[in-house]
């Protein structure tokens, strides 16, 4: 026997062809039917599992990669979606689009995602090229969940989902944070504390979400049996110089606040540094909750800030099913809004 003579031990040869791999060559050396071959790759037909994975081996070993274009046109799916967003930063883009891309990736769907920057020209730009690879839906999204015009135009029956954003169309889906049920939950956990003179410090009154905070924060006072005294409740910008500003001016007065609620965590952080400035203790004498529960805001806090949590990848994991839903023919509509959770630290007495 010759040393090079191959043993009973020894792996198979590989498989190899000359130039781009094809199905056929994928069938001829799996000893399969083209037919079989492309069941296998395609996870189609009644097939043993010992041929599909023969035929998923010899794929793998001569580097054959199916034709996603074509395989589109025959089945009328493109197996991707689009997602246009307006959020430049991403703070509340990235945790819902990690959430969607990861409950698609699982369905063998793929992401493509654009970035309009509040720009119509360009989100109309960006959607045309989107409907150009023939996708099988669509997700908007925003940095704010005000309501904006429907996006459009677009094919009939493509799904198309809003997520921490909203159409003025009231049959289209709509998927948001439950903003007022979130001020409930910071206000209520104020209260529970023994709190009684609570002050809200938020945002502009323009933004839905204040104005639904708002509302949160007096039902959850007037469900607790406490007033609202007057000039606790501020609105102004979202940044932390506004919660600095907001706080001096409130601690100037004679009747001062035991705690506060932040419209969103930079206020917070800002009212968090004049508190120490001032030499008032946090919680001692003042409790303290967000909205938002932004890590790089709430654990970098003196101390540690109490928040609210939107809970984004919920709402994208929801996304998610809610398009696969529909790709597959299921009609959704209307707005529907999900359940913050609060994140106590030691802002609050944790």
């Amino acid at each position: 026997m010759k040393d090079d003579a191959p043993t009973p031990l020894d792996p198979p040869p590989r498989a190899t062809v000359a130039g781009t791999p094809t199905i056929r060559d994928v069938a001829r050396l799996a000893n399969v039917s083209i037919g079989t071959a492309s069941k296998a790759l395609n996870a189609g037909g009644r097939l043993s599992a010992e041929t599909r994975e023969k035929v998923q081996q010899v794929a793998r070993e001569i580097g054959y990669r199916p034709n996603d274009l074509a395989q589109s046109l025959h089945r009328a799916k493109s197996r991707t979606i689009g997602i246009i967003s307006n959020d430049s930063f991403g703070r509340f883009t990235f945790p819902i689009v990690e959430a969607l891309e990861e409950r698609l990736a699982a369905e063998g769907i793929a992401v493509f995602m654009c970035n309009a920057t509040d720009d119509p020209e360009r989100e109309r730009q960006h959607l045309d090229q989107l409907l150009g690879k023939r996708i099988d839906g669509l997700v908007v999204t925003a940095r704010r969940a005000d309501k904006r015009p429907s996006i459009g135009p677009l094919p009939d029956g493509l799904p198309v989902i809003y997520v921490f954003s909203q159409a003025d169309d009231p049959h289209a889906l709509s998927l948001l944070p439950d903003d007022e049920g979130g001020a409930v939950l910071a206000v209520s956990h104020l209260a529970s504390l023994g709190r009684t003179r609570i002050a809200h410090l938020t945002g502009p009154e323009h933004f839905e979400a204040v104005r639904l905070r708002q509302s949160g924060y007096r039902s959850a006072l007037a469900a607790a049996g406490l007033q609202e005294i007057e000039g606790f409740y501020r609105s102004g910008v979202w940044s932390e110089a506004w919660g600095r500003e907001a706080v001096a001016s409130l601690f100037a007065k004679p009747e001062r606040p035991d705690a506060i609620f932040c419209g969103n965590d930079q206020i917070a952080r800002g009212a968090l540094d004049t508190l120490r400035e001032m030499g008032i203790s946090v919680p001692g004498d003042v409790a303290v909750v967000g909205f938002d529960n932004w890590d790089v805001m709430t654990l970098a806090a003196r101390p540690p800030l109490s928040s609210i949590d939107m809970n984004l990848k919920a709402l994208g994991r929801e996304a998610g099913n809610s398009l696969i839903n529909m790709i597959g023919g299921g009609k959704l509509g209307g707005v529907q809004r999900r359940p913050c959770s609060l994140v106590v630290r030691q802002s609050s007495g944790a």
